[in-house]
């Protein structure tokens, strides 16, 4: 297991990019969490199987119908406590 923070840039507010990556990552058995940024972006911890987190970072270079994604930033990250997958407040 290991994790990742995901930034996803574009037109990804206000379509339903956080709800559509929470039911993909429980979906995928993926856990950690997704809020939007206050700079237009949406930020995500995502921990799990090494296949699940790259099925689910593919899955937002897309995003659900009506997301604008321009790009996605992945970099490692330290490893958490999740027993699911959450909508976190803006921040």
């Amino acid at each position: 297991m290991s994790a990742r923070r995901v930034l996803v840039h574009g037109q990804v507010q206000g379509v339903g990019f956080r709800y559509a990556m929470c039911r993909q990552a429980t979906h995928l058995g993926v856990q950690g969490w997704v809020r939007n940024r206050r700079d237009g972006a949406v930020e995500a911890h995502i921990e799990g199987a090494d296949g699940a987190m790259a099925a689910l970072i593919e899955w937002a270079r897309g995003g659900p119908a009506g997301a604008g994604v321009s790009h996605v930033e992945v970099e490692l990250a330290a490893e958490g406590s999740f027993a699911g997958f959450d909508i976190r407040p803006t921040a």
